[in-house]
């Protein structure tokens, strides 16, 4: 039995938000971070330090843009990237 892949064109390409640099203001941007992502405040910390990280991922393009501008608001630098095509045979 063969195996069929089915690749879904959809408008809204899932973006992912990347944390490339926390800046000056880290416990800042660390609360920027827990609101975001849930987690507590130690994980945000320990998130937040290791950079570049991806701190969402596969959110809408607009979800995505209101975080980054969230986190440049609290002095980070971070940035969205669209989620790459998953590598699906084609016929």
């Amino acid at each position: 039995m063969a195996d069929e892949y089915i690749l879904l064109v959809c408008d809204d390409v899932p973006h992912d938000v990347v944390l490339s640099d926390p800046g000056v203001r880290v416990m800042d941007v660390v609360q920027v971070v827990r609101r975001l992502t849930g987690l507590s405040l130690w994980r945000s910390k320990v998130l937040t330090t290791q950079v570049p990280a991806v701190l969402l991922a596969g959110v809408p393009e607009e979800d995505a843009a209101a975080a980054v501008s969230a986190l440049r608001d609290a002095g980070a630098r971070a940035e969205t990237r669209e989620r790459p095509e998953p590598d699906v045979p084609r016929h």
